[in-house]
């Protein structure tokens, strides 16, 4: 749970980052970024701020932004139906991202989980994504992802986006924000 003062100052933070990234957002879509605290209210170790363009049947896009050392806890996209789960590419755009995905271990990750959340984190295959570089994750695949130093701005493109059902290692993990006004 978040304060609706943090929110707030999320959102406003949000909207520099792109600026620093030269994406350009609508009024309209400026009224729709979407903070996630995890439902942990720990926002800046344990979040992510993300703005969706379009989510249809078969595609989605969306821009994602992580301040500095900002953790998107391990997850992954399960099948949902008869359909195999989410395919997503992520492409930065600005800052560095550390994506880490099942393979052999980095031996020296750049990234830290966040302290006290550590036993969540499982997947230790590094790779680092700086601007202009992307990745493609299968469906069903576990992973989780970290800004550096900087934070990052991250675009993301995918098949149908459906977060509700989303599996999070971490147990205390809530995908919907809940602000306490």
């Amino acid at each position: 749970m978040i304060s609706r003062a943090e929110y707030e100052e999320a959102v406003r933070r949000t909207l520099e980052y792109f600026e620093r990234a030269g994406i350009v957002i609508t009024d309209e879509e400026k009224g729709r970024i979407e903070v996630a605290d995890f439902g942990l209210g720990e926002l800046e170790k344990t979040g992510l701020q993300l703005l969706v363009y379009v989510n249809t049947e078969r595609v989605c896009a969306k821009e994602l932004v992580l301040f500095p050392h900002q953790t998107c806890p391990e997850h992954r996209h399960p099948a949902v139906g008869d359909e195999p789960g989410k395919e997503e590419t992520f492409r930065c755009r600005w800052g560095k991202v550390y994506l880490y995905v099942p393979g052999p271990a980095t031996a020296r990750p750049k990234a830290r989980p966040p302290e006290g959340r550590e036993r969540w984190y499982t997947v230790w295959h590094e790779i680092e994504l700086n601007p202009g570089d992307q990745y493609t994750l299968a469906p069903d695949t576990l992973h989780w992802f970290q800004a550096g130093p900087e934070g990052a701005v991250v675009s993301e493109f995918s098949t149908r986006s459906r977060d509700e059902y989303d599996i999070f290692t971490d147990p205390e993990i809530q995908r919907q924000t809940v602000i306490n006004d």
